[in-house]
């Protein structure tokens, strides 16, 4: 079984919840790192356990959640081996792993509907990083 770190700010939390049900439905464990209501909350909080958790390998992917995207996608990608990627269609959840050999899925939940984002997660849960001229690129990207 995969165990997949999940987070979310306060604009996140509704599409987490139901993400986390879709998960644990297919078979994964999902650890919820927070946000736990719709409260206003800071997304670094959530974002940096998730990355940290993933960087050391305690979970084999991250799952992260804001109202754009992109703050959990920066604050994921300031650490050290975590390759975070925004996506907000199904082809992109499969190139991110596939090409990028993406460890973290960021998802924009004030412009993707639920359904949309299983879809998208499900692509990159069951896509596998390709490797050949990918992993060169990929061996780059660390400072």
């Amino acid at each position: 079984m995969k165990k997949i770190a999940v987070g979310a700010d306060h604009a996140g939390y509704e599409l987490k919840e139901h993400l986390k049900k879709w998960l644990e439905q297919n078979g994964y464990e999902a650890k919820d790192f927070g946000t736990h209501s719709l409260e206003p909350a800071d997304y670094p909080d959530f974002a940096h356990p998730v990355a940290s958790a993933v960087e050391k390998k305690e979970f084999e992917l991250g799952l992260l959640i804001c109202g754009s995207a992109n703050g959990v996608a920066i604050t994921a990608n300031k650490h050290q081996g975590i390759r975070a990627a925004i996506c907000w269609h199904e082809e992109l959840g499969a190139l991110a792993r596939q090409h990028n050999n993406a460890n973290i899925l960021c998802l924009p939940a004030r412009w993707i509907s639920p359904e949309l984002a299983e879809k998208i997660l499900d692509r990159f849960l069951h896509t596998s990083f390709e490797g050949g001229r990918h992993e060169r690129r990929v061996g780059k990207i660390a400072c």
